[in-house]
């Protein structure tokens, strides 16, 4: 397993919304959180790519092997689409773009300023940086937001790649992305009983 995640707790706003949450995930696997809004998929996700802490549990072979996408595309908006992916690639010590560009049909927009894209274009060039990455782990918070029917064909393929090359994919999306390989977690059984607050003692 690439990826092993064990009785992980996560709180939002300091009160408790998942509890026991254990899965793991292989090497050429893709695994998709379900759930309804609100129950803890985005906050989950980046306590599993280290960007916040759990409650409690732990996450195992994350260590400098994930590349995260969440809700903002983290453009630069002055940097043209080719420079915002040599400037990601760059910090990643990759060197090719070229794969990125034309996976997610990017070739022809490579010297427009990525402040003038539309919010689907945007979008693909923010995915598109997962490619430059060279990260095998993708945890993808709704990659396809904003996206066309195309575009979201484009990324799915994108995925199928990285997974024949021995990548793995984690993503929160209630899109179904044509992904018949992958395997699906309902967060639902894992939502956090209710707690009662504890009262401070000073007005006791």
């Amino acid at each position: 397993m690439v990826l092993t995640v064990r009785d992980m707790a996560v709180t939002r706003g300091g009160l408790a919304i998942l509890e026991g949450v254990s899965f793991d995930l292989a090497a050429g696997e893709a695994l998709v959180l379900r759930g309804p809004n609100g129950i803890g998929k985005t906050t989950l996700l980046r306590s599993v790519a280290g960007l916040q802490p759990p409650e409690r549990g732990t996450v195992s072979g994350a260590e400098d092997q994930i590349a995260h996408a969440g809700h903002s595309d983290g453009l630069k908006a002055m940097l043209s689409v080719t420079e915002n992916l040599r400037f990601w690639a760059s910090v990643f010590g990759v060197t090719e773009i070229e794969p990125a560009l034309m996976s997610f049909a990017l070739t022809e927009l490579r010297h427009r300023m990525a402040g003038t894209l539309s919010a689907g274009q945007k979008r693909r060039l923010g995915l598109a940086r997962l490619m430059v990455t060279g990260r095998p782990i993708w945890v993808l918070d709704e990659p396809t937001v904003s996206l066309d029917t195309a575009s979201v064909a484009l990324f799915a393929e994108a995925v199928r790649r990285h997974l024949r090359n021995g990548g793995s994919a984690l993503m929160a999306t209630h899109i179904d992305l044509g992904l018949a390989e992958a395997r699906v977690l309902d967060l639902t059984p894992f939502k956090a009983a209710p707690r009662a607050r504890q009262m401070d003692e000073a007005f006791l």
